[in-house]
């Protein structure tokens, strides 16, 4: 058998140990002990690339604390739930373990029947915040920490998002009621990313069922992408491959055609969250593989309309979001910064053709 435990590859598996984060884990902790003692929680938010542990930190820490049930906690998926009413509707099931009042019932209605039955602290887990609007961003977070002024109830908020801009876009009353400490989760560098596959190998992989070179190129593969978790989903895809052709071992081979087979729709995946400018943007370096900006710029000009300011924002969201890099070259005198693509235009147009 190629796997000894398959669900070591999974999204949502949380591993007994996360490695290069101890320092976020230890913050995240001073901030729940309060909830631990019957007191608020204090409110954190987390800040960093996509892939950098955010999700999984939350998770480990509030697994070592659930045992204790002296809080409550409601955690949302900001991106299934885009809206107030969705969110208050989550937390009512998370709080009293029974759905909501029918539809019908206004949100204010909602979020008096959660405050007035509140009797523990609770903790709201906004993952993904940034995938809200500002507007509804807001409008949570300002109902969720003025309950407290207003009801008498102790709550707090673990916010994670990967826009580090993202506390400028509240409006000035919720950026009035949420004081924050923050959590920054930088890249993981490769030999973090190599340590990290690794320890998910020897789990999840039984023992030389996967070849030294087929690691080392998932290895290569997820540190040019910057990309823990694809390296991840690389490992048990690949294992898939060689399962189905009744190998015994996975191969460089199994890998590459694991990459070839994944690397469309994880860039679609991207793509879904960019409008209409940013992927025109993408497209072009993607076309080219490999820019200066002011090239890029000029590129740009004869098919979007975009001031420089909007530009540089739009280059900023790409390599957060770790779609290219960005890094200082020699050209003439002086430095030039250029745009690398992480994906070709092949990939970049089929990704296109899912959305």
């Amino acid at each position: 058998m190629i796997f000894r435990k398959r669900e070591v590859f999974d999204p949502d598996y949380l591993p007994e140990e996360i490695p290069f984060r101890e320092k976020q884990i230890s913050q995240l902790v001073s901030c729940i002990d309060p909830a631990l003692q019957g007191f608020a929680p204090l409110n954190a938010l987390c800040l960093g690339p996509p892939s950098t542990g955010k999700t999984s930190t939350i998770r480990f820490v509030l697994r070592r604390a659930s045992d204790l049930e002296t809080f409550h906690c409601s955690y949302i998926r900001c991106p299934t739930s885009k809206d107030s009413y969705k969110i208050f509707s989550k937390i009512f099931r998370d709080v009293f373990s029974q759905q909501p009042p029918l539809s019908g019932v206004s949100k204010s209605v909602l979020v008096e029947k959660i405050w007035s039955k509140l009797e523990k602290p609770l903790l709201v887990v906004l993952d993904d915040v940034n995938f809200l609007t500002s507007e509804c961003a807001s409008e949570v977070i300002y109902e969720i920490l003025k309950a407290p002024d207003e009801h008498g109830v102790k709550v707090g908020i673990f916010a994670a998002a990967t826009d580090v801009r993202f506390p400028l876009h509240l409006d000035p009353f919720a950026g009035a009621v949420f004081r924050y400490f923050e959590v920054f989760y930088p890249p993981y560098g490769r030999g973090e990313i190599r340590e990290i596959l690794l320890r998910r190998v020897k789990e999840g992989f039984s023992e030389g069922c996967l070849s030294d070179e087929a690691f080392e190129r998932v290895v290569d593969i997820a540190s040019g992408a910057a990309d823990v978790r694809y390296g991840i989903f690389l490992l048990k895809t690949a294992g898939l491959i060689a399962e189905s052709r009744r190998a015994l071992r996975v191969e460089v081979d199994d890998v590459e055609r694991a990459h070839e087979g994944e690397a469309v729709p994880f860039l679609a995946k991207a793509l879904a969250a960019l409008n209409s400018e940013e992927r025109a943007v993408l497209g072009i370096i993607c076309s080219v593989r490999e820019i200066s900006t002011g090239e890029l710029y000029s590129l740009l000009s004869g098919e979007v309309r975009m001031s420089y300011r909007k530009f540089y924002d739009v280059l900023e969201k790409l390599e957060r979001l770790r779609l290219v890099d960005i890094a200082f070259g020699e050209k003439g005198v002086g430095r030039t910064r250029y745009v690398h693509a992480k994906f070709g235009e092949e990939v970049f147009e089929k990704a296109m053709k899912l959305l």
